[in-house]
């Protein structure tokens, strides 16, 4: 007689836990939490705050205006409920606030082990400047994507960060200055048009 595996139901109590990469991507979640596996350890936060889903109304925004003005050139892009990055290697399975795939997605379902986005985007919170200067920033290295962005609203900028081999080059954007990328040629972006009135 076959044994039927019975999922694991993951809430907020789960937060700091560790847990296999193979459980977590079959577990059920509580409703109302978001979810990461980090380096083996569940990581429960709150829905962010109002300020942070208006800089990814922004992001999104940018990105789909850019689609409409060069067809073609995005295949994919999406936000956190809509996509992820899994790291099996590293025990990881991350949800970044906005990522754009310019390749088709390879065969199968789901496609999240295998398809890498060339631009992935964080919007730093109060609890999560670990995550996303420093964890995120080596996972997005190691699987491949090509551009992270990283807008920090405490600090009132943008880190942009850019694949060189196997190292990140760096520059830190405020105000009006000017970001263009070879990625998605013609798009222009400010971290004053993305972060809003300070």
């Amino acid at each position: 007689m076959a044994t039927v595996t019975r999922k694991i139901s993951i809430g907020p109590e789960h937060h700091g836990r560790k847990m296999s990469f193979e459980k977590f991507i079959n577990a059920d979640f509580q409703e109302g939490w978001l979810y990461e596996l980090a380096r083996g350890v569940i990581v429960v936060t709150d829905i962010p705050g109002i300020n942070h889903g208006r800089i990814v109304q922004r992001l999104a925004q940018l990105f789909i205006l850019y689609n409409h003005a060069h067809p073609g050139i995005i295949n994919y892009q999406a936000s956190g409920s809509e996509c992820r990055l899994r790291l099996p290697g590293m025990r990881c399975d991350r949800h970044p606030d906005q990522a754009v795939y310019l390749d088709p997605p390879p065969e199968g379902d789901p496609p999240w082990t295998e398809w890498v986005p060339h631009i992935v985007v964080e919007i730093v919170s109060k609890g999560g400047v670990i995550r996303g200067y420093i964890e995120k920033k080596e996972e997005y290295l190691r699987i491949g994507v090509k551009e992270y962005w990283i807008i920090d609203p405490l600090k009132n900028q943008m880190t942009i960060l850019n694949r060189a081999g196997d190292i990140w080059l760096e520059k830190v954007m405020t105000g009006r200055r000017v970001h263009r990328t070879e990625l998605l040629p013609g798009l222009e972006v400010r971290a004053a048009d993305l972060l809003g009135p300070a």
